[in-house]
């Protein structure tokens, strides 16, 4: 047989934090690791069970680090979601489809997704989708008209618009000139 020494290592962790410090409690080192990675930005309570996971921490003790921080307040998927719909809708003009993948991917679906989405009303979307076709569109000087509906429908689809809003503010702002008919400007040269 084999006789365990003291400093058998047979139930340890062999990766991430947890095997590097092998007296620590499993316990702090998740905390540790949690703590760290809330100083640096908010997170999901899924994202940090995956990082914990991926360091080796124990799933029970990675289910109690997490409900602790939760009952503290230092985890809210909630107003995580919140942060996450208002970052990405005002940074990167994200709405609708593309906020639920955002939020899908970092671990928020459901009613906390469809909440924090629901905070958006009609008018900032708009007003988002405004702002970003007449940024696209002014960029676009001596482009044919098919070719500005194209790229401007194209960009606001990548970013979660409807149709419908799509259709209607092109149309708005290419053919009916709330902003002015790029293609025929004239040259740049004075």
């Amino acid at each position: 047989g084999v006789s365990r020494q003291p400093h058998d290592t047979r139930d340890r962790p062999t990766v991430g934090s947890a095997a590097a410090k092998p007296e620590a409690d499993p316990e702090s080192v998740a905390r540790n690791i949690g703590l760290r990675l809330l100083t640096a930005a908010p997170r999901s309570r899924r994202q940090l069970a995956d990082a914990f996971e991926r360091r080796g921490v124990p799933s029970d003790v990675a289910e109690r680090v997490l409900d602790r921080f939760i009952e503290v307040g230092l985890l809210d998927d909630a107003e995580y979601a919140r942060l996450v719909v208002h970052s990405q809708h005002v940074d990167r003009g994200l709405s609708g489809r593309a906020l639920r993948f955002e939020l899908r991917k970092r671990g928020i679906d459901g009613e906390l997704a469809e909440a924090a989405i629901g905070n958006l009303t009609d008018d900032d979307v708009e007003a988002r989708a405004r702002a970003l076709l007449a940024r696209k569109l002014a960029s676009m000087a001596g482009v044919d008209r098919d070719t500005r509906v194209r790229r401007a429908s194209g960009l606001l689809a990548r970013k979660g618009y409807s149709p419908s809003l799509i259709a209607r503010l092109v149309r708005e702002m290419v053919d009916d000139g709330t902003l002015p008919d790029l293609a025929d400007a004239g040259s740049w040269d004075v």
